[in-house]
């Protein structure tokens, strides 16, 4: 595999749909403090997300409890809950579903023994994800957001 880079090799990404979903939340939780809906346009324009899709997103963050609605003129979207209570791995979850792979009866030795060792991998990544909560994502955001130079 001479001049093919890991990236290419390991082949484990984020979909779009989660990336954005997780960009979402990650604004909602930067303006959570003020108390204030955002606007889908808003939240669209500032992570670079389709309005069509976010709206999409936004629905399905809101059934599974992640996000809630307000109507009106002042309306948007919210947290449900606090930062620090929403881990990236519920909001992966929620937007790719939970992942059941049913394992042949005729499978080989070779097939089983591959897929045990991806099960172990995605089990690693889903415990990353689930030890990062919006909050921790927030503070990660300021601390590079402060460390970042400005030259006129």
């Amino acid at each position: 595999m001479m001049g093919t880079s890991l990236s290419k090799v390991c082949a484990v990404e984020l979909s779009a749909k989660s990336e954005y979903a997780l960009l979402a939340m990650l604004q909602l939780a930067l303006g959570h403090n003020k108390g204030e809906p955002m606007q889908i346009k808003e939240i669209a324009q500032c992570q670079c997300i389709p309005d069509r899709y976010l709206e999409q997103l936004l629905a399905d963050l809101r059934r599974h409890g992640l996000v809630k609605s307000q109507r009106g003129a002042r309306g948007g979207y919210l947290l449900a809950r606090e930062p620090f209570a929403i881990n990236l791995l519920e909001i992966v979850q929620c937007i790719e579903g939970q992942e059941e792979r049913e394992v042949p009866s005729n499978c080989t030795i070779e097939a089983a023994l591959v897929r045990d060792v991806w099960a172990e991998s995605r089990q690693a990544a889903e415990q990353v994800l689930k030890n990062y909560s919006l909050q921790k994502l927030c503070e990660l955001h300021d601390r590079r957001q402060s460390t970042v130079m400005y030259y006129i």
